[in-house]
């Protein structure tokens, strides 16, 4: 699982490793692409070969204060490749230590936002309003940055007390599905995050059109609103991440009908990206009581399970069917239109580590998670095959 993490990163961000000194001591393929420098030209020389001039002293001064603090450092840094052109990247800077707490080396993860700050910078030169705007933008995802991580810690130390009352062997596996859960959720926040950037990068090309080419107020004010709506948007997923993994130690009313559609809202881009249509016809509202955010594991563990059953299958016309009814016990059944679970296993797959899927694809611990989850909340969970797929039903 840590290797998938490693690869996820590398493959997406552009990383680089520098002993306590700045010296680079490894860089990955992105890394080389944007800088322009063979990775034989970067190892062993300081992290400043790619330093632009312009850059303040002050800058690096602050950078090196915070990580030598054994501190993270996060900045938009305007960098210079080797044929003169210049690059910006989001950086964070971490500090690793070694088990006394000393300063090993310094991981360093990026990712590239060249054209964004480009485009950025031409309209804060011109229009105040926007700057006040960004500045605004920014100052949220710092504080529900902040939130995220205080959040994560308490995550951490609540898991820590629970499993302790477990078996061995149920511990360890609540932590691996905790933090298969964490890497789904992050990886449906970038789906959701890639088309609104896309969408905020056109609406900003458009304002700067609409104001300095054509002259229009009228559209200058419709694309003006419909960034601050994009925003809004790209806000609302941070927060419904944070809500993911709040702590809830209480149980509480669940509205089931809004419990689903936050699922389908986490997954939405994930799915969008497959071609898989959910059909989820509920009207009414069913109120049940119990602990929401497990609940809310359990529903996006069998649908992201559906997901990849459609995708491994290689079905055409993708479609996932939620329905909830309520007759003695309320029911969540979830069907999938993927050919159905093969016999010789059906009765096998809430079995701790069993898995139809490639070792790198899965663990095998999230479907007996759900059920290890929906038992010890008074429910229940059942699979069966229908004519066109599989079906999970959960019973509460």
């Amino acid at each position: 699982m840590l290797e998938q993490y490693i690869q996820a990163i590398e493959e997406n961000n552009i990383v680089s490793k520098t002993d306590i000194n700045g010296i680079i001591t490894f860089v990955n393929d992105e890394f080389c692409k944007i800088s322009k420098y063979s990775r034989e030209e970067l190892i062993g020389k300081n992290h400043n070969i790619v330093r632009h001039p312009d850059v303040p002293k002050k800058i690096f001064k602050k950078l090196w204060d915070t990580i030598l603090s054994k501190k993270i450092y996060k900045a938009t840094v305007k960098n210079l490749a080797k044929d003169g052109s210049v690059f910006y990247v989001n950086t964070t800077v971490i500090p690793i230590l070694n088990e006394k707490g000393e300063i090993l080396e310094f991981i360093a993860i990026r990712y590239d936002v060249t054209k964004a700050v480009e485009n950025s910078n031409k309209l804060l030169e011109k229009e105040q309003e926007l700057e006040n705007l960004n500045l605004t933008l920014e100052e949220r995802i710092k504080k529900q940055t902040e939130q995220l991580k205080k959040l994560n810690t308490n995550l951490e130390e609540r898991i820590k007390k629970e499993v302790e009352k477990n078996r061995e062997k149920d511990r360890i596996m609540f932590q691996q599905a905790r933090f298969a859960s964490m890497g789904e959720m992050i990886g449906n926040i970038a789906h959701q995050w890639r088309q609104p950037l896309s969408e905020l990068d056109i609406l900003l090309f458009n304002l700067k059109k609409s104001f300095f080419i054509q002259n229009d107020k009228h559209k200058f004010t419709i694309y003006y609103k419909s960034s601050q709506k994009v925003i809004k948007r790209m806000s609302q997923t941070i927060d419904d991440f944070r809500n993911f993994f709040k702590q809830n130690k209480e149980k509480s009313q669940i509205d089931v009908q809004k419990l689903i559609k936050e699922a389908i809202l986490i997954i939405k881009e994930t799915f969008k990206s497959n071609n898989i249509k959910i059909i989820f016809n509920i009207k009414n509202s069913i109120i049940i009581n119990g602990h929401k955010n497990e609940l809310l594991q359990v529903v996006l563990n069998i649908l992201n399970n559906a997901k990849d059953a459609l995708i491994l299958n290689k079905t055409e016309d993708r479609k996932i069917f939620i329905d909830i009814k309520k007759e003695k016990s309320v029911k969540i059944i979830i069907c999938d239109n993927g050919g159905g679970i093969k016999k010789d296993i059906i009765d096998k797959i809430f079995d701790p580590y069993f898995t139809t899927k490639h070792s790198s694809q899965g663990t095998g611990i999230g479907l007996y998670m759900s059920k290890k989850i929906i038992e010890q909340n008074g429910g229940a969970i059942d699979v069966y095959n229908n004519c066109d797929g599989a079906c999970f039903e959960i019973k509460l």
